[in-house]
């Protein structure tokens, strides 16, 4: 196996096939399209980190489940670590927000391909 960088990225092969809120202005897309000025709108106080090894996207697993700091106005930065956990498919499920909305900037995974 070789390193692959970022698996996160379209330009990788990463695709979001499926958000349940969000602006035409700010889609979910732009967490993956590599552009740090680029955003996701949607809120977010409460993550589920969910895998699949699947070929298609199902039968998914609970990874994490975590409640996020609220940041006042400032950007949040969480990094979370999933060692050994072979996936697929990631799905990311916003439970809960703080306020109206929020903004996903990016997703990054970091593995061998």
């Amino acid at each position: 196996m070789t390193r692959a960088g970022d698996l996160c990225l379209s330009c990788a092969g990463a695709r979001v096939t499926l958000a349940t809120s969000s602006d035409d202005r700010h889609p979910a897309d732009n967490i993956i399209d590599g552009n740090p000025d680029t955003f996701w709108t949607t809120t977010v106080r409460s993550v589920r980190i969910e895998s699949s090894t699947s070929k298609e996207p199902v039968n998914f697993e609970l990874r994490l489940e975590r409640d996020l700091e609220n940041t006042e106005g400032h950007l949040q930065y969480e990094e979370f670590t999933l060692p050994g956990v072979q996936v697929a498919h990631m799905r990311f499920v916003i439970l809960s927000g703080f306020d109206h909305f929020v903004s996903v900037h990016r997703v990054s995974a970091e593995g061998d391909k």
